[in-house]
């Protein structure tokens, strides 16, 4: 093949890919192949990280990997579920789900409820698994911080009333998280919460100051305590003391490094034989490193950029504000997390200890994660060509499989009359109180007065509400031949 034919070939391959992305349901894929992908990727490692201790252990070496697998499948149900979740639902419920993750952290920490694991409160045994509350507030914060926002900046509120409802919950949240104590959870609320105020449209000035208090609580935090000093001692020391409180990161860095290029082979790891401590969990991408080599990691690397790009386009396509800031929020979320996981491994962060989310061993992590992409994916669904198409009759094969119900058009006139109603519901006096007031000051109704155009029109004036809110070009105006 000459040069000039590869080159026709590989313009090609590119102009395909381009309109492939043009496509009304290419985020939506998009999202499905790369929740699959690193799943799978993380159950086929975490076998491979965790047989030798699992057998070591139980006499199993499959009993860790079935265990991820089971949550997998949880996981994979509550995907479903999420794509199926109508936003008005999510939204109605999302206060409620908040308060009851924050139950949840309240009750981890009464003894007898909570399991004391090394130290720390984090698990409610349920009996078949455990259930982490910390993990499952993320999620809540995400979506109850995005409704609230996005109501306030419709409803043109001010910046106090923006920051007192939500702010003061994150620190709450923070909070009970730190007192368990888990760190590096907390890190990964921090960042909720600096993603929901940055993309909800904070002030810059404010936004640093906020952000800089939070850094100076995180480092207060992390030489508070023992260990979590002993780790920013060993990373601003890395010569220091090799084979205690430097092992485990040294032993990362000697894991990517015997890898090279192509890899060791699957399974071939000689980290995992109890030389890397943590190596199916916090530290797994120093074995994928080992055994895949540096194409494996970037495979990692390269399927949480194609995440990055997807979840900034659906936030950017969306016409729902609360979309917007929850595709966004979550994307920052879930990468941030994913830097950070990566970076202690590399030795470029201090070790926190937080996961690769869908790829490190972790049971309540991998099923939130994946309920979050479940919603991230319905999001997608939500895109105004891709509801076109829908509504079209073009749901393509995974849709028809799935049996996925139709999204819902956006109207902001829909929503605004939403707001209305609920904000008459919050000020309609109680039973009792206004018959209390003098006839004279009892607030009367106002004549309802029905506009020319709405007249016999009842029927037709709910399918107004659903159109788009973009100019639509008819070859006939209202009253006029053409």
């Amino acid at each position: 093949m000459t040069e000039t034919a590869r080159r026709k070939e590989q313009a090609g391959a590119g102009a395909r890919f381009v309109a492939w992305l043009a496509r009304p349901l290419a985020s939506f894929h998009l999202v499905v192949t790369i929740a699959t992908l690193l799943t799978v990727l993380g159950l086929v490692m975490v076998l491979s990280a965790s047989s030798v201790e699992a057998y070591a252990d139980g006499g199993s070496a499959y009993s860790l990997f079935i265990q991820q697998a089971l949550f997998a499948a949880i996981g994979a149900v509550l995907f479903y579920l999420a794509l199926r979740i109508p936003l008005r639902r999510l939204r109605q419920w999302s206060f409620p789900l908040f308060v009851l993750s924050v139950i949840g952290l309240v009750l981890v920490l009464i003894p007898g409820i909570g399991s004391k694991v090394q130290g720390a409160r984090r698990w409610i045994d349920l009996g078949l698994f455990n259930v982490q509350p910390s993990e499952i507030v993320k999620v809540t914060l995400v979506v109850w911080g995005a409704h609230l926002l996005a109501s306030r900046r419709s409803e043109h509120a001010g910046l106090k009333d923006i920051l007192m409802p939500l702010v003061p919950a994150g620190l709450l949240v923070c909070l009970l998280v730190v007192v368990e104590p888990n760190l590096s959870t907390t890190i990964a609320l921090g960042i909720v919460l600096a993603a929901l105020l940055w993309f909800g449209g904070l002030p810059l000035r404010l936004f640093v100051t906020i952000s800089v208090s939070g850094m100076i609580a995180a480092v207060v935090l992390a030489l508070s305590a023992g260990y979590r000093s002993d780790r920013m001692r060993a990373f601003f020391n890395p010569g220091d003391d090799p084979q205690g409180i430097n092992y485990q990161a040294r032993q990362a860095l000697y894991s990517l490094a015997d890898g090279g290029i192509w890899g060791r082979g699957l399974g071939q790891s000689r980290a995992k034989w109890s030389y890397l401590p943590n190596s199916h969990n916090d530290f797994i991408f120093a074995i994928i490193g080992e055994e895949l080599g540096f194409l494996g990691c970037a495979l990692v690397l390269g399927l949480f950029a194609l995440f990055v790009y997807t979840g900034l386009r659906i936030a950017s396509r969306s016409v729902d504000p609360f979309l917007r800031l929850l595709t966004a929020t979550a994307t920052t979320w879930i990468t941030g997390q994913a830097l950070i996981n990566i970076g202690y491994v590399v030795g470029l962060l201090p070790v926190t200890g937080l996961q690769l989310p869908l790829v490190s061993a972790g049971g309540s992590s991998l099923a939130i994660t994946l309920f979050m992409f479940g919603i991230i994916a319905n999001a997608a669904r939500h895109e105004p060509e891709a509801v076109s198409a829908l509504h079209a009759g073009q749901d393509g094969r995974f849709s028809k499989l799935l049996r996925l119900p139709k999204p819902e058009v956006y109207s902001p006139a829909r929503a605004s009359a939403a707001r209305a109603r609920s904000a008459q519901r919050a000020k309609a006096p109680r039973p009792g109180r206004q018959s209390a007031l003098p006839p004279a000051r009892r607030p009367q109704p106002e004549p309802r007065r029905r506009s020319p155009e709405s007249r016999g029109t009842s029927s037709l004036r709910a399918t107004r509400a659903w159109e788009p809110s973009y100019p639509v070009n008819h070859t006939r105006e209202r009253g006029k031949s053409r």
